[in-house]
């Protein structure tokens, strides 16, 4: 049950009323409406590389789209059209280029939309790795590009391990 996974990720990110916050990767927008539903005059942005998963994330998320708490995006994260948006917190779940690839072009794009204060959270679980193997995958990643990790966190849910590393951009 993809919940307990989905909840323990909003519960860490705790979204303020007032928070601006993007999330990487929204798929079906689980988290979306978790996120925007604890916003009051805070705005989230949402995006994805699916088409289908961007419909599925507008129709889960209709009434929050009505009255402007939140923006889909199709697109890849690192080409997508931000403008000047800047973010409190951006956060990412089973997006696999932090894990398993090079997310130079990423984290270059998150470290100019992240306010001063903003902070990256990242999730990943894969169910023949333990979650500590991930997180230091994920801290070695952000490390690289100069970002800092401030807080690496596992847990046990829906049969396997979940990571989480949040991080701050370069300063």
């Amino acid at each position: 049950m993809a919940n307990e996974r989905i909840g323990w990720a909003v519960e860490l990110l705790s979204p303020e009323p007032s928070e601006r916050i993007s999330e990487i990767g929204c798929g079906h927008g689980v988290a979306v409406s978790l996120v925007c539903d604890r916003l009051v005059d805070g705005r989230m942005v949402a995006i994805d590389r699916s088409a289908a998963m961007i419909e599925a994330a507008k129709q889960r998320n209709s009434g929050h789209i009505a009255v402007e708490r939140l923006k889909l995006h199709l697109a890849e994260f690192a080409s997508a059209n931000l403008g000047s948006a800047r973010f409190d917190k951006a956060f990412a779940m089973r997006v696999g280029v932090f894990a398993r690839g090079d997310p130079a072009r990423e984290l270059t794009r998150l470290a100019r939309h992240l306010s001063p204060s903003g902070r990256l959270f990242l999730f990943y679980d894969e169910p023949s790795h333990p979650a500590v193997n991930i997180a230091q995958r994920l801290g070695a990643a952000v490390c690289r590009h100069g970002w800092t990790v401030e807080a690496t966190l596992t847990r046990a849910v829906e049969g396997c391990d979940v990571a989480c590393v949040i991080a701050r951009p370069p300063v």
